[in-house]
């Protein structure tokens, strides 16, 4: 078991040693990047905490049945695991490890107590599909071994605030799965501070380095306490655009090491923070980084003494949904600017146009006056206001830049937002109609985005894209985000799914034939189908036939006779259910055969969760009867998500499918005897358990041998570890999350890249060469 790592022994690799800060930090450190010393107090350590105090159990009955969309409840039993975590002891050994570490820390930098940071950095952060910047605390200034070791232990605990426990659920991320490490580093007292960009993350040009500064330290931008300068730099070193925001306030380290917000002295409010030199030198490291890390990043800066320092770096995760555009900036619109009365500027930090009746947050206790479709309107948002944030049509706040907390989940979400406006609370009265443009910067007075066009356009940067020989897919839930999904650019959709073309009509599937007749039954497929069709074509979309379990169709009007399971994942569901209600089956492939004679030339179609030959047989025989021919009208394939059915791969191979598709989520949970939806033992769910990776291996290299393709469209298909595996076995194609593309076609790209130049050295080394 390791406490304590230093940034000497940690990579991007180590994240579930240190978490994404700590991974990252090591990553910077070893490349020879200006980071400032740290150690890091190990993931290992916080589950060794959790486990010598028995807190797992206690924590488990506390947030057992949460309704996180209950605010009142989250933060009720947020605080309760907060102060569980606070108030344990911790053991010695760990403290006597921390203590020692703090001392080595003082002798590196010269003095005997240092000041440094103590910041969380959890084992599920800075993904490339989710950012967890911000969810869990950060004590700047702590000075002396005890308050070290007092500002860890509550870090560990604000892995429970309310916005984190929220954030996990929302993204599908185990409580008890992810740990909390803490980095202990060096302080910076900055004389200017602040965030970069190594592509413009509102109009995605990738030609552009947006920078954001501000006097003292970080805190103030990061947090958006502050309006920051913002500066864009091309990336052929020419400054495009310099923005000079007031600062009105700023953060210092004062003489008994406390930090504390300060007003900005009135020679600074207005002065420029960064000359053109210091811009360049950051410009130099951020290029730096991003050719080390091979891809855009988001990273924090900080100067003191002229000394340029990198605090942190993580990938830009929401690229993929912001219109490809070239030039422009941060900088507010003039008042040339056309579209109606503005009543309000600010900066563009999320694009996209949205009207609605303001609702102003003064206090997180007013959270839930914050309806569906409203315009949210704050001094500076925060992660507690994240299931408002959810509700709300566009967001607009006085403070904050690119890179503070609305901006960041704004852009995340796909929600409109001006930040910046330094007035918005004062100037926008609650009630009132007003119009949004999120790229633009402005506020107008009333409703001039129609409710159907309040959408953000969703395009990728049209840059030269990678090209790999394993096809890379999506996974498609719904046909209501095709449009996105195909502006991935994405090879085809490896999994289209059938349940919420049924869930989103809420009625259940029989009483829709009961009702309307097949055609009505056969109108729900087709129509779902073929918006993903439309939006893909040529691209290939594979539907899955339906998989819903008895839980999900009991809610549905009609649902009422839906059997009562003990275990629905376990029980009447996917092909076997199929087999069992044929009329509704019937339906599927009669909506496929339809849109075949439509002339859509683009479909697949699998079946889900089979176990034997058998019913391969039964489901061509079905089709036949219907006249389409499997396999010849349309590619067929199975899904592979129980070891039955990886166990037989070589028997299903020979019936003559053309592709199979691993699901990696039931696969699992079959494997490894673990009910996903149990919270009792998820913890225990590992897509990269030995197991599971071995019946995989098994059906990729069978099904090479047999010349059937394969693909994956589980979640392990978007955990870069995973997929270079799959790519090293020979797998034809790779379906992804939305936001999770960009990074799998790099590691695909990688992977078959270090493949070839295996190959090559190894024939020169045979050679003799």
């Amino acid at each position: 078991m390791t406490l304590i790592a230093w940034l000497d022994d940690l990579s991007n690799e180590d994240v579930n040693i240190a978490g994404g800060k700590g991974a990252s930090l090591g990553e910077m450190w070893n490349a020879g990047l200006p980071v400032p010393p740290a150690f890091v107090v190990t993931a290992e350590a916080y589950r060794y905490f959790i486990n010598e105090t028995k807190l797992n159990n206690k924590i488990m009955e506390v947030l057992e049945g949460l309704d996180v969309n209950n605010n009142d409840e989250l933060t009720k039993k947020s605080a309760e695991v907060r102060k569980l975590i606070e108030s344990a002891e911790m053991p010695t050994d760990l403290k006597i490890a921390i203590v020692e570490s703090y001392s080595k820390l003082g002798q590196m930098t010269g003095t005997d107590e240092t000041f440094v940071a103590v910041r969380s950095s959890a084992t599920a952060e800075d993904l490339p599909d989710a950012s967890f910047a911000g969810q869990q605390d950060t004590y700047l200034n702590m000075k002396g071994a005890d308050d070290v070791v007092d500002a860890v232990q509550r870090c560990f605990a604000s892995l429970f605030t309310p916005r984190a426990v929220f954030y996990r659920e929302q993204k599908g991320f185990d409580h008890f799965e992810v740990a909390l490490a803490a980095v202990v580093q060096k302080m910076v007292n900055a004389d200017k501070a602040g965030v970069m960009f190594t592509v413009n993350p509102i109009n995605h040009n990738y030609d552009e380095i947006v920078i954001e500064g501000a006097w003292g330290l970080g805190e103030g931008v990061v947090s958006g306490t502050v309006s920051p300068d913002t500066y864009i730099v091309s990336k052929d070193k020419k400054i495009l655009d310099v923005y000079i925001a007031t600062k009105e306030t700023m953060f210092e380290k004062d003489e008994n090491g406390i930090t504390r917000e300060i007003p900005t002295p009135d020679e600074l409010k207005d002065k420029r923070v960064l000359s053109d030199e210091e811009l360049l030198k950051l410009v130099d490291k951020g290029l730096v980084i991003e050719k080390h890390y091979n891809r855009p990043m988001d990273i924090e800066w900080a100067l003191e003494n002229e000394g340029v320092y990198m605090l942190q770096a993580r990938p830009i995760t929401t690229l993929d949904e912001k219109p490809a555009k070239t030039g422009g900036g941060a900088k507010p619109p003039s008042s040339e600017d056309a579209g109606g009365n503005i009543i309000l500027k600010g900066i563009g930090a999320s694009p996209g146009t949205a009207s609605g009746t303001v609702k102003i947050l003064n206090k997180i206790e007013e959270i839930d006056k914050i309806k569906e479709g409203d315009i949210l309107v704050t001094k500076m948002t925060t992660p507690d206001m994240v299931p408002a944030m959810k509700k709300a049509s566009a967001i607009v706040t006085n403070d904050g830049g690119l890179t503070c907390h609305a901006a960041i989940i704004s852009r995340e979400l796909g929600t409109p937002c001006v930040v910046g406006t330094k007035k918005a609370t004062d100037v926008l009265k609650e009630g009132t109609i007003i119009t949004i443009d999120g790229e633009k910067g402005v506020v107008y007075e009333g409703e001039l985005a129609k409710k159907e066009e309040a959408v953000q356009a969703r395009v990728v940067y049209q840059g030269a894209p990678l090209i790999t020989a394993t096809e890379i897919k999506v996974n498609v839930s719904m046909p209501e985000v095709a449009e996105r999904a195909a502006a991935t650019n994405a090879d085809g959709v490896g999994l289209l799914r059938a349940e919420h073309m049924i869930l989103g009509t809420g009625v259940h599937p029989l009483k829709v034939l009961k009702d309307k007749g097949e055609e009505g039954l056969i109108n729900v497929f087709a129509d779902g189908i073929r918006v993903v069709a439309d939006a893909f074509y040529p691209r290939t979309i594979t539907y899955r036939t339906l998989d819903a379990p008895t839980d999900e169709f009991r809610g549905l009007e009609g649902g009422e006779d839906e059997p009562e399971e003990h275990n629905p994942m376990l029980g009447w569901r996917g092909i076997r259910r199929g087999l069992d209600q044929p009329e509704i089956l019937r339906c599927e492939l009669l909506a496929v055969k339809k849109l075949l004679n439509e002339g859509y030339k683009n479909i697949m179609v699998m079946i889900p969760l089979v176990s034997s030959v058998d019913e391969i047989k039964k489901v061509r025989k079905l089709a036949d009867t219907v006249g389409l021919r499997l396999g010849k009208d349309v590619e067929f394939g199975v899904m592979v998500e129980t070891p039955a059915a990886a166990l037989i791969i070589e028997d299903i191979v020979e019936t003559d499918i053309d592709f199979v598709s691993l699901g990696t989520n039931d696969l699992t949970q079959y494997t490894i005897a673990i009910d996903r939806n149990n919270e009792y033992v998820a913890k225990y769910y590992r897509e990269n358990h030995p197991a599971v990776l071995k019946l995989i291996e098994h059906v990729i290299k069978t099904c090479k041998k047999k010349g059937v393709k394969t693909s994956i469209c589980g979640q392990a298909g978007s955990r870069p570890a995973i997929v270079e595996k799959l790519v090293e076995w020979g797998i034809t194609s790779i379906s992804s999350n939305i936001d999770a593309i960009d990074t799998i076609r790099q590691t695909v790209a990688r992977t078959e890249q270090r493949i070839i130049l295996d190959i090559i050295r190894d024939s020169k080394n045979r050679s003799g060469l």
